[in-house]
């Protein structure tokens, strides 16, 4: 079998905190204290095949956007490895990954900012092309590559020539789209790449990714707490609390039968024009800090399930079955699987 188009293996993010005037008054002063550190993102482990579409989610704060852009590498890891076609870019310099980078491509969250105001459109899908050619006459056929590329988002050749607050939230995102597909990659890494557009225009943007997927091939790993987007793209879901992957499952087995409490709590939780037919799990108190981890389980704080061991023991991925992993002490014992 060929190699996964993304592996991540026990990814680990952590963002030391300090740097401050408190912490200088404290060097100057003799004292010197370990400044704590922000766990993003903890032993996260995710595999891509060609051609699937695999989503992250969960509630905001919980580290899948902190993932995406780390495999992005604007982020750098603290450990752990990141494999894009078997070869691990976590560890490799800027000179050194440059000429990966074309195999992976990002798409913002917000088209608004994602976009150089002062270039015209024409200049910014050519960008990444430019990086890529060097010889007079491959650059020669950018232009009539950057008037196709513009063709396949829905944009016309005129649009070239306009700025980006020319157009709307829709478009915008279109011409990221473009510029992301302007190097062929194999990995689109796209950060809830609909949430700031208006519902009309999710649908729009959602099925040209999707039409773009089955013409190149692409894999995407896609960001985003709109479960009703994530049931209508993915492939696959993994679900995130507090840094953790809590569960891994095909996507009509996690909308059908999720196995980890809180990926029950979140489809519980979701709005839907039809009668409940699966049981609702309220959760009480906060999300803990990323400072202080808590004990055992990520979500024994808030779980109705949990009980010693969940606190004693951090319970690993375990394999379900039907290509479904979940981190959580219910599988081994699920007589205690009651409110």
């Amino acid at each position: 079998m060929s190699a996964p188009m993304l592996e991540v293996r026990d990814l680990n993010i952590h963002f030391p905190v300090g740097g401050g005037l408190l912490d200088r008054l404290r060097l100057k002063g003799g004292i010197r204290l370990e400044n704590p550190v922000v766990h993003a993102v903890n032993g996260v482990s995710f595999a891509i095949q060609p051609g699937e579409v695999m989503a992250l989610v969960g509630e905001s704060g919980c580290g899948k956007s902190t993932v995406a852009k780390t495999i992005a590498r604007i982020y750098d890891p603290t450990g752990g490895e990141i494999r894009i076609e078997g070869q691990d870019i976590a560890a490799m310099g800027f000179a050194e990954l440059l000429p990966l980078r074309a195999k992976m491509q990002m798409i913002f969250q917000d088209p608004y900012a994602s976009l150089n105001p002062r270039q015209k459109v024409r200049d910014i899908v050519a960008e990444p092309l430019l990086e890529q050619t060097r010889t007079a006459a491959a650059r020669a056929e950018v232009p009539a590559r950057i008037t196709a590329l513009l063709a396949k988002v829905g944009l016309n050749a005129e649009h070239a020539g306009r700025y980006p607050h020319q157009f709307s939230g829709g478009q915008r995102q279109r011409i990221g789209i473009a510029r992301a597909l302007s190097v062929t990659p194999g990995l689109i890494i796209a950060d809830e790449p609909v949430s700031a557009l208006d519902v009309s225009i999710q649908a729009q943007i959602l099925n040209l990714m999707m039409d773009l997927r089955d013409e190149f091939g692409l894999a995407y790993l896609f960001i985003s707490h709109d479960l009703s987007v994530v049931q209508h793209i993915a492939d696959r879901v993994g679900v995130m609390y507090l840094g953790f992957l809590v569960e891994n499952a095909p996507r009509d087995a996690l909308f059908t039968l999720p196995r980890h409490p809180y990926t029950r709590a979140l489809l519980s939780a979701a709005p839907s024009i039809k009668p409940r037919v699966r049981e609702e799990i309220g959760l009480t108190g906060e999300v803990p800090s990323a400072l202080t981890l808590p004990s055992g389980c990520c979500f024994r704080t808030r779980c109705p399930f949990a009980w010693d061991r969940c606190a004693a023991e951090r319970p690993a991925l375990q394999d379900v079955g039907g290509g479904q992993t979940v981190a959580c002490h219910l599988i081994d014992e699920p007589d205690r699987d009651r409110p």
